[in-house]
């Protein structure tokens, strides 16, 4: 066993000395191996990032909730939108039925949405996401407040001019001053006093943050639009009731909203009934295809790569046959020679994965920095990296190092 380990540390070292005085040869052969993990782990990371992302965004959206909408969350290209156009939009008054009528709800509730501006003085932020909420939306949505208070029972039913501003907004708007008790004006006309102020929540992939909302009561909402004909993504949120699974409450939600729409028993249903679930499935799909083509064009560079090495490597058996008779005619096993320059191959590749992943690890952050994106380089990538560096390396240098180790000490140090 000492014997071997004596060996192993002989052939790093000659490896080591082979890679360093050919400094040249040795950038040249490591640079398809880098770019080709650069490629991959790149994608890797990407992926694992936006899937990080999109799962946290998906969780906030609340795995118990049901979303009664016009349009089914759906992926695909059999995607029957002219069917959905010319479904009803739901409504306040349906959204009152379903609380009336469900025994598995926990809590209803309707949202509304539309873009406009928002001024305060001589303040104004464009782009501004305006939702109109019924009461619950508190129970359905799950959120906190830095400033202020949500709506009473009173206010949402009275339709009172008040609105909860997103962090986003009140920094803009305010900067730095309490915003509580003040007026805003709603596409310079609407007049609205903010009662509270949402958390910083920070960016959503399914843009379901409050950063860059002012939610009010819609009954008040109703009055900037008419909900009822216009397009303002109308969405009535069910929560389940504690230990019952969506699937139930969704069949009890779809013979409620059948009979309420008076649909005959034939007739298809003109609502979708949408869940988290569905958009954590559309999105696994696609990030599916996108490692897929990351793997495909990083393995293309790898195996460039990896030929380069073979090719380096043949060279340098040639370089160091007179080199490897010295060796053998002194008693070197077979096993070191090929150790040797496996050992070497292999180093080469662990070099050009390290250095591929350093390049990755500076691009996220500073990908992170300028774009204020939450993007890691993950444990499990490294380790991908490294075992597939090895595995190249070892592939790549298998048949120069059996040539050098197979050579006759005589014919060897014969060569010129």
């Amino acid at each position: 066993m000492r014997l071997y380990l004596i060996l192993l540390k002989e052939s790093l070292i000659f490896a080591v000395n082979a890679l360093v005085v050919n400094r040249l040869r040795t950038f040249l052969s490591l640079l398809g191996v880098t770019i080709g993990i650069f490629a991959i782990i790149s994608v890797f990371t990407m992926v694992d990032s936006m899937e990080y992302q999109v799962k946290n965004s998906i969780a906030s959206l609340g795995d118990d909730v049901v979303f009664v909408q016009k349009w089914p969350w759906e992926f695909g290209s059999d995607y029957e939108w002219w069917k959905f156009m010319n479904r009803p939009q739901p409504s306040i008054r349906e959204t009152d039925y379903l609380k009336k009528r469900s025994q598995l709800a926990q809590a209803v509730c309707f949202t509304a949405a539309k873009g406009g501006i928002v001024a305060y003085k001589k303040t104004t932020i464009e782009n501004v996401s305006f939702v109109g909420t019924s009461h619950d939306y508190y129970k359905v949505r799950d959120f906190d407040l830095v400033l202020g208070r949500y709506f009473s029972e009173n206010e949402s039913q009275g339709g009172q001019p008040i609105c909860i501003l997103g962090y986003d907004i009140a920094v803009l708007l305010f900067e730095g001053r309490d915003p509580i008790g003040k007026r805003i004006k709603i596409d310079g006309k609407q007049p609205a006093t903010v009662i509270g102020v949402f958390e910083k929540e920070g960016e959503s992939a399914v843009g379901n943050t409050h950063d860059n909302q002012i939610v009010m009561p819609v009954k008040y909402f109703r009055n900037m639009v008419d909900i009822r004909t216009t397009q303002l993504n109308q969405t009535i949120m069910v929560k389940a009731k504690e230990n019952i699974p969506n699937q139930q409450l969704k069949d009890e939600l779809k013979g409620i909203l059948r009979a309420e729409r008076r649909l005959k028993p034939v007739a298809e249903d003109n609502f979708a009934l949408n869940e988290s679930s569905l958009l954590q499935k559309g999105f696994e799909g696609l990030m599916s295809i996108i490692r897929l083509a990351g793997i495909i064009i990083g393995l293309f560079s790898i195996l460039v790569g990896g030929f380069g090495i073979a090719n380096i490597m043949f060279v340098s058996v040639k370089e160091r046959t007179k080199l490897i008779g010295i060796q053998k005619s002194l008693g070197a096993k077979n096993f070191f020679i090929l150790f040797q320059f496996l050992s070497e191959a292999i180093i080469l590749c662990l070099i050009g994965g390290a250095v591929g992943l350093v390049m990755v690890f500076l691009g996220t952050k500073a990908i992170s920095s300028i774009f204020e994106i939450d993007i890691f380089l993950s444990l499990g990538n490294i380790v991908f990296a490294v075992v597939l560096s090895s595995v190249i390396g070892l592939l790549a240098g298998i048949l120069p190092a059996y040539s050098a180790a197979k050579l006759s000490p005589v014919e060897a140090m014969r060569a010129s």
